[in-house]
């Protein structure tokens, strides 16, 4: 895609599904990656899968719901490769399920600081080192979740909600700055996220399929292509934008 060789792009919850494959991909396009995640070894793992293909990527481990290890993290990629240009915030988690009524407040707070504080504190710093590159792109992860609603996951629901505010707040401050913000909101993925809640239940699978029109679920390079396409020079004219990528979920 235009505009992607030689760049830096950083990926924060890079060590497993959608951001693994942003940060392969991002490599493959010719950028200079920066792999961040909580799980050392994973990310380990694949800013090495990197490198061994002939890119150049480096690991920094970061929990985007710290202010002083968000900071740590874009100093340090600023640091190793001079410069930002591209960043997919992309950090999540599901969180306990259970009821409004019955949802502890710490279960509930972790959620918003992990997938929406942790959106809002990339931003900060983020966008002070594009402004020295003199522009850039950023995609943040949201959902189909941030266009619904449903039962005992409030706390997931209600941070997909809020990227997608902040990603229209942010495009709008930057927009005369060269700096693009969008957010893909991808539908139901093959992702360890997607393991994790249906605890390997085939009938829970099953009923996830029923809500996918096309037919099955996504796959994590799906989403990948999406990140990549809106921080490249093809999307120049793309700011603000929720773009869906769930194979019609959201179309009935």
């Amino acid at each position: 895609m235009k505009g992607i060789q030689g760049k830096v792009a950083l990926v924060t919850g890079a060590a497993s599904g959608i951001g693994r494959e942003t940060a392969l991909r991002f490599a493959e396009e010719g950028s200079k990656v920066v792999v961040s995640d909580v799980q050392k070894d994973a990310g380990e793992q694949v800013a090495g899968e990197i490198e061994n293909a002939g890119g150049d990527a480096v690991f920094l481990d970061a929990d985007v719901s710290n202010e002083a290890d968000v900071a740590r993290l874009v100093d340090e990629t600023v640091n190793v490769f001079g410069g930002l240009d591209f960043a997919h915030n992309n950090a999540g988690i599901e969180g306990t399920v259970g009821s409004i009524a019955e949802m502890d407040l710490d279960d509930f707070q972790r959620v918003i600081d992990i997938n929406l504080t942790g959106v809002f504190l990339s931003m900060k710093y983020e966008i002070p080192r594009l402004l020295e590159r003199g522009g850039g792109a950023i995609v943040n992860t949201a959902s189909v979740a941030g266009m619904t609603g449903g039962p005992n996951l409030s706390h997931y629901y209600a941070a997909k909600h809020g990227v997608i505010g902040l990603t229209r707040s942010a495009a709008l401050e930057v927009a005369t700055d060269n700096i693009r913000v969008n957010a893909v909101l991808p539908g139901v993925i093959e992702t360890p996220m997607i393991e994790r809640f249906t605890a390997g239940n085939e009938e829970a699978k099953e009923a996830l399929l029923k809500d996918e029109p096309i037919g099955r679920l996504g796959r994590p390079e799906e989403i990948a292509s999406a990140v990549v396409y809106l921080c490249s020079d093809d999307a120049s004219f793309v700011t603000g934008h929720p773009m869906v990528v769930d194979g019609g979920y959201v179309v009935p």
